[in-house]
């Protein structure tokens, strides 16, 4: 449901994966006035439909604010994974270049240069809201979510990967890692999520399987790209040969969560959620 003091026309800057969906059903539901930003290269065309939308390049950030301003918009949200494009890759329009001149060395990673657009877009006057804002119930509770629970050994890999990924958050690097036994196996960079749980496959040592923990960096803009867990990630911490998955109280969404619990009983995992 749509916060109920959220109702004028809201602009959804979609990437990839099921959670712009989700903003635009609950639009739908709500009679909320909804125009679609689609990022190129990112978002799906069966997920976003064939409402009110534009697509444009994720460097041309000065087409969106265009289109931002014709469609009368004042408030939008950002949904949905995007991977960052090497500077050359990203071909910056002017609006996006005199971003990155402005932001300087706060562009290099992922949360600053996500900050640095939040501020410039907050400048044009636009006002940036978090996806659960918009949506409620999607954040992170503690405490297990299915039947099945970590022992020991797994709450102790918890309490590792969640230092781990901390430190790495601090560097604005990744928000993740897998820990097996007190054994790092991997770390989230660039690759993402599901390429790291897939690289933990050839890396697992004998015995109880890893973890995977995601939290949100150290002081994160938390109106962008929180950590994300849905059905698939269980698939692919299954397939990984992990036993579980923790996540952030508060800091991390949950999509569809009555189905990540289910699949995640039905394949022997626990998911927790975790105050650092």
């Amino acid at each position: 449901m749509v916060s109920p003091d959220l109702k004028g026309k809201l602009a959804l800057v979609a990437g990839a994966g099921g959670l712009p969906g989700k903003i635009i059903a609950a639009c739908k539901a709500e009679a909320r006035p909804l125009f679609i930003i689609a990022l190129e290269g990112f978002a799906d065309k069966d997920v976003i439909g064939d409402g009110p939308q534009a697509w444009i390049r994720l460097g041309a950030v000065g087409t969106g604010v265009r289109h931002l301003r014709e469609q009368g918009i004042t408030e939008l949200v950002f949904a949905g994974a995007v991977r960052r494009p090497s500077f050359f890759e990203l071909r910056p329009d002017m609006w996006t270049a005199a971003l990155f001149a402005k932001a300087g060395v706060r562009a290099l990673g992922d949360d600053g240069m996500l900050r640095a657009l939040i501020r410039e877009l907050e400048r044009e006057g636009f006002r940036v809201v978090g996806v659960d804002e918009v949506l409620g119930g999607l954040l992170a509770t503690a405490g297990n979510y299915g039947h099945h629970v970590p022992d020991e050994m797994a709450l102790a890999d918890i309490r590792r990967g969640i230092v781990v990924a901390q430190a790495l958050g601090a560097a604005d690097v990744g928000q993740g890692a897998v820990v097996q036994q007190g054994i790092v196996l991997a770390v989230e960079a660039i690759e993402g999520t599901d390429a790291m749980m897939a690289r933990c496959l050839g890396l697992a040592r004998t015995g109880p399987g890893g973890v995977l923990v995601k939290v949100k960096k150290p002081g994160q803009e938390r109106r962008a790209d929180l950590p994300t867990i849905g059905v698939d990630t269980i698939e692919r911490a299954a397939a990984a040969g992990l036993r579980g998955v923790a996540i952030e109280v508060g800091g991390a969404i949950v999509l569809d969560r009555s189905a990540v619990v289910e699949k995640a009983d039905s394949l022997g995992l626990f998911v927790v959620g975790v105050v650092p």
